[in-house]
C-alpha cells in the first residue's frame, strides 16, 4: 500500500486558527473561562485542505467469520467507525464536504483495508467522548479510532487492540516564544485547557502556581495563544500537534511530554478474532511503512518527527 502525495506546502495551511473545535478524551464544558482576560471572537478561517492520500487496496480473501462483529460488517459491505471530528490533522471532518481526514481516520481505513473490507466505504460517526464505551457495547460502531486511551477502567466495558500511538500532555505556544520551553517554565504562566478536562486538573493539581484557565474547546484556547489572551495551551501532544500542523507559521510545540495516554482501536469486548486481527493490521502497516507515511501526511506537518510505532499488547 502505497500513500500518495501529501498535502502542499505547510506556508498554504497557515491562516489564523479560529475554526474546529477540539477536545481532549474527556473534555467539553459549555461556559467560558474561570479567570480569564483579553476575550477575543475573531471570525472564523476555511480549515485548511485534507492531506491528498491515495486510497488503501483491501486485502483479497480474508475470512474472519468467526468474528460477530466482522461479519456483519461484511454483510453490510464497510466497517462503521467511531471518530473524532474536530480535531485538525487527527480526526476531522470538512463541513463543506464531509470528507474525514487526520491520522486517526488514516489508521481506521488501513485496518479496514487489511480486514479485506473497502477502506474508502468506511461509515464514520461522531460519537461523543463519553458515549465512546456505550456505543462500542450497543453495536452502533464496529471500532472507535479518535485519541481513545487504553485504561484498566475502559477495559472493563470494552476491549482495545494497539496500541498505534504513544501521546502525553504537551505544551503548545506562541512560534516566536522563547521562554517557555517545557513544564518546569510556565511558572506564573496562563495555560489554557478545556474545562472539565484532564489535562486541566493536572494543571490545577501538579501546577498550582501555573495561571491555568479554561474555555469550552481547545480551537477557542489556541484563539486566544494566538492573540495574547493565553501563553500556552495543554492537552495531549497529539492534538497540539494537529494544530501545530494547522498553522506551523505561528504556533509550536515545546518540551517533553509529561503524562503517558496509549491510543487504542476500541473494540467490542470478547471478540477476540477481531482483536487479533486488528493487531495483525497494525503491526503489518507499521512493517511495511504505511503507519509512518500516514503521520508524515497528517501530524507530520506540524514539522515534529514520528515518534516511536508502540509494541502492540495481546494480553
Amino acid at each position: 500500500m502505497r500513500l500518495g502525495r501529501t498535502v502542499a506546502a505547510a506556508g498554504a495551511l497557515c491562516a489564523m486558527l479560529l475554526a474546529a473545535g477540539c477536545g481532549t478524551d474527556d473534555g467539553g464544558g459549555k461556559t467560558g473561562k474561570a479567570g480569564a482576560t483579553n476575550g477575543s471572537s475573531g471570525a472564523a478561517t476555511t480549515p485548511p485542505a485534507p492531506p491528498q492520500i491515495a486510497p488503501y487496496q483491501a486485502r483479497q480473501g480474508v475470512d474472519l467469520s468467526a468474528s460477530p462483529t466482522w461479519a456483519k460488517a461484511r454483510d453490510r459491505g464497510h466497517l462503521i467507525v467511531g471518530a473524532k471530528d474536530d480535531q485538525p490533522f487527527l480526526g476531522y471532518e470538512d463541513p463543506a464536504t464531509l470528507r474525514r481526514s487526520g491520522f486517526d481516520i488514516e489508521i481506521a481505513r488501513m485496518v479496514s483495508a487489511e480486514l479485506g473490507l473497502d477502506p474508502e466505504a468506511v461509515e464514520f460517526r461522531t460519537i461523543a467522548s463519553g458515549s465512546r464505551e456505550a456505543a462500542i457495547a450497543n453495536g452502533d460502531v464496529d471500532m472507535y479510532v479518535g485519541t481513545y486511551s487504553i485504561t484498566d477502567k475502559r477495559k472493563e466495558t470494552v476491549d482495545f487492540a494497539g496500541p498505534y500511538y504513544i501521546s502525553g500532555q504537551s505544551l503548545l505556544v506562541r512560534k516566536q516564544e522563547a521562554a517557555i520551553t517545557g513544564k518546569d517554565t510556565i511558572r506564573g504562566r496562563k495555560v489554557c485547557a478545556v474545562k472539565g478536562s484532564t489535562a486541566l486538573l493536572k494543571l490545577q493539581t501538579d501546577f498550582p502556581e501555573t495561571q491555568a484557565l479554561f474555555y469550552d474547546s481547545y480551537s477557542t484556547c489556541v484563539e486566544h495563544l494566538l492573540t495574547g489572551g493565553v501563553d500556552a495551551v495543554s492537552t495531549d501532544e497529539a492534538i497540539l500537534k494537529g494544530y501545530a500542523a494547522k498553522d506551523p507559521g505561528h504556533l509550536k510545540i515545546v518540551g517533553q511530554p509529561f503524562t503517558t495516554e496509549n491510543y487504542g482501536i476500541g473494540l467490542p469486548k470478547d471478540d477476540r478474532v477481531l482483536r487479533n486481527a486488528v493487531d495483525d493490521a497494525l503491526e503489518a502497516r507499521e512493517r511495511d511503512g504505511t503507519w509512518r507515511r500516514a503521520y508524515d501526511a497528517t501530524l507530520g506537518l506540524s514539522g515534529e518527527p514520528a515518534p516511536a510505532v508502540p509494541a502492540v499488547r495481546r494480553d
